[in-house]
């Protein structure tokens, strides 16, 4: 009995040091989350004062974001993302399923051909170059497709899917097709639903990778109405660093509204919008993603 209660105090020891430990990483890793808020919420009066300690925000306005949202090139930007994010997961999840599930098929011919082009995708990739001059080729530059349909399907995403519906019991397929089902009509009425945690797992993955674009935004559109707002955020602190504060202005276009504002405000305020909107899409994916990671490692 002794023994047995000390090994349940240093299980209990070693879970709060756990936690504790989690709890400082946490901290860490979103305190300058947490000040670039701040500083976005900081009055006119108070912003010279704000740096990396400030942790209130003093003169508590809105007037920031208000001024940030008038600028033309920051919600052209803000709608650019937002159209290139749910393309682009729209056409990701739809090919990227409906390859893992032709792929699943053991009795596919030329299969194990099919999966070695794939695994060799994954180490060896075209390059730079060579992706630029297909779609100058393909005639896509400067135009969304561009950016939406670049891996369009994810090798190591296509294979976790396939981890899941390798999963879905045959018996329904099976009884799909003694109904009169498709093929079509089993992935999506039937493989799908069952597989929701896989397909959310990979609707995550797809969705940062979108919202984030900004390398390939830069190399394919040459219209700045296009821009991501990842671009934007890239080019106007670039302004900032290289150009006066009257040519910054120019850059961006500034309203009557965001003209009074302080530059550091402004920076804190687009850091916020470019990272909240991937914030807020997380919590709906977290119990699939959650279930889909230990579901996608564990062999059974």
């Amino acid at each position: 009995m002794v023994g047995r209660r000390r090994n349940t105090r240093r299980s209990s020891v070693g879970q709060l040091l756990l936690a504790a430990l989690m709890i400082a990483i946490s901290l860490v890793m979103l305190y300058p989350i947490y000040n670039q808020l701040v500083i976005s919420l900081t009055g006119p009066e108070f912003i010279a004062q704000a740096d990396g300690s400030t942790i209130i925000p003093r003169g508590f306005t809105l007037q920031t974001y208000a001024g940030v949202l008038s600028i033309p090139k920051v919600y052209r930007g803000l709608f650019n993302s937002f159209f290139i994010t749910f393309a682009g997961l729209l056409v990701n999840v739809t090919l990227t399923s409906m390859g893992a599930y032709v792929l699943t098929k053991r009795d596919l011919l030329g299969r194990n051909i099919f999966m070695s082009l794939i695994v060799i995708t994954m180490i060896f990739e075209g390059g730079l170059i060579p992706d630029y001059f297909l779609m100058k080729n393909l005639g896509l530059l400067n135009s969304y497709t561009s950016v939406i349909m670049y891996k369009a399907i994810n090798p190591y995403y296509l294979i976790i899917l396939m981890r899941f519906f390798d999963k879905v019991p045959k018996s329904l397929m099976e009884s799909a097709r003694l109904d009169g089902c498709s093929e079509i009509g089993i992935l999506f009425r039937i493989v799908i639903p069952v597989s929701m945690a896989g397909i959310a797992t990979i609707s995550l993955f797809y969705g940062v990778f979108h919202w984030n674009e900004y390398f390939r935004a830069m190399i394919y559109l040459t219209d700045e109405a296009r821009y991501p707002l990842q671009v934007v955020l890239r080019e106007l602190i670039v302004s900032m660093e290289k150009a006066s504060f009257v040519g910054a202005k120019n850059y961006v276009q500034m309203s009557t509204r965001a003209a009074a504002l302080d530059f550091k405000a402004i920076k804190a305020a687009l850091i916020i919008l470019a990272i909240v909107p991937i914030l807020l899409f997380y919590p709906f994916v977290l119990k699939y993603y959650v279930k889909g990671r230990l579901q996608g490692a564990v062999k059974e």
